[in-house]
């Protein structure tokens, strides 16, 4: 089995992407709720000892979960803050264990419904960006549609060896979104990233075993051939079509 190392860049089309942070990205407005929520006045709470800063960080790491799991927009913030308050006073609730219980259930149901709404609408929107941009990309100078559906262009031709499958290579790669968006990259962490040719997504296993030592080149890789439907959250959608450009140099 051979060692090769290669040099190369990684890009995704845009799209909705899965839970990350829950900031809206650029250029995308905020949720009704988040904005609401940000524009409440904030609550004097001293944040001097242990006991409030963790009560603080328990309550913040509390609503980031919720915000990232289901979403700033599904939760009324000032009925949770009162059944919090009522909770931890040892109040007698506004709703019965029963009528929470109901509640739970129907809201549970409601999340989820707009869940596989979203889910579906990404894969779709996703597909179309995909398909859109494949259309045109191989209308440009020299880039060859290989049967599986992979675009492949050289710009520029090398001489070296070509890796197997089978094969154990090194590669520095810069991974972003197209508006610039960085989901992974080797090279902002400085060190390269060693894996065998056929322990990758099925595009980047065909991609690396075409390039040559001094090459450089880039790819398109559909959804087929990258994550598919199910995608890599939570930088990754579901049905992203992947570009993959780089030099590979062997030792």
């Amino acid at each position: 089995m051979g060692r090769f190392y290669l040099a190369a860049a990684i890009a995704v089309l845009p799209s909705v992407i899965y839970a990350d942070s829950g900031d809206p990205h650029p250029g995308q407005a905020a949720p009704p709720a988040a904005k609401a929520l940000a524009e409440m006045p904030p609550i004097a709470a001293e944040l001097k000892s242990d006991k409030q800063k963790g009560s603080f960080a328990i309550g913040y790491n509390m609503g980031s979960t919720l915000r990232k799991q289901i979403g700033a927009d599904t939760i009324d913030a000032a009925a949770f803050l009162q059944g919090m308050q009522q909770s931890l006073a040892g109040q007698k609730a506004s709703l019965s264990s029963i009528e929470q219980e109901r509640a739970l259930k129907a809201f549970i149901t409601t999340v989820q419904a707009q869940q596989v709404k979203k889910q579906a609408e990404t894969v779709e929107n996703n597909k179309k960006k995909g398909d859109e941009y494949l259309a045109n990309n191989k209308k440009q100078k020299g880039v060859v549609v290989r049967p599986s559906g992979l675009q492949y262009q050289v710009l520029k031709e090398g001489s070296g060896k070509q890796p197997t499958a089978s094969d154990e290579v090194q590669v520095h790669y810069h991974g972003t979104l197209l508006d610039g968006t960085v989901f992974d990259s080797s090279i902002d962490r400085g060190e390269p990233v060693t894996f065998r040719v056929n322990r990758v997504i099925p595009g980047w296993t065909e991609a690396l075993q075409l390039m040559k030592e001094g090459s450089k080149v880039r790819v398109v890789i559909p959804p087929d051939l990258a994550y598919r439907q199910r995608g890599a959250p939570p930088k990754i959608g579901p049905n992203e079509t992947l570009i993959l450009g780089g030099a590979p140099r062997c030792r």
